[in-house]
């Protein structure tokens, strides 16, 4: 006799394909979530890290920040010391400069010239003085424009003397030199010693 199954054998199939189904869709469900959590993980671990790199840098940054004032600060104190240095030098360079303007004039004035007045403003020499002849008067623009110490001689005025005065005729004479800056008149008198 044939065997004849009456039990409901393809609902028991059909649940079962819907177990496997279940089970299969929570293994993988599972799988995922597993799967996304260790993405997470490792982004959250290269996050971290890139955020301790970044710390990192800030730090170093602060401290070149340090670094770079103290070194503003440093070349300001340098730049102050090297102005009082020029100023020292100025001082020194500049500690006998009556004297050689006095002697350089001795050298520069020629015969038929006296000086009245001589006056120094700074740079500048201001001459006052008598002269026999307008060419004597030349002649000591020209030895002023050779010498070493003084440059640019500028006659102010010269007026010619009164044919009625009791004393002899001489003109009297203002004019004006620069003195050459230091540097220029150690060149020049290397140049004529």
């Amino acid at each position: 006799m044939p065997h004849i199954n009456l039990l409901p054998w393809r609902e028991q199939a059909k649940q079962k394909k819907q177990k496997s189904y279940i089970v299969i869709l929570v293994m993988v469900g599972i799988s995922a979530l597993g799967l996304m959590l260790l993405v997470d993980a490792y982004y959250s671990h290269l996050i971290a890290n890139q955020q301790m790199r970044n710390q990192y840098l800030q730090n170093e940054i602060l401290v070149l920040d340090a670094k770079i004032a103290e070194i503003k600060e440093l070349k300001a104190k340098r730049k102050s010391l090297e102005q009082r240095m020029e100023l020292i030098a100025d001082l020194q360079h500049n500690r006998n400069l009556a004297a050689q303007v006095l002697a350089e004039i001795t050298t520069t004035v020629p015969a038929g010239i006296f000086f009245t007045e001589l006056e120094k403003k700074g740079n500048s020499v201001f001459i006052t003085g008598k002269s026999e002849s307008n060419n004597r008067v030349s002649n000591l623009m020209r030895n002023a424009e050779a010498s070493y110490l003084f440059e640019l001689p500028l006659l102010n005025t010269i007026v010619a003397a009164k044919a009625n005065a009791q004393i002899d005729l001489l003109s009297d004479f203002k004019m004006s030199v620069q003195v050459k800056p230091f540097a220029e008149r150690i060149s020049a008198a290397e140049v004529n010693p």
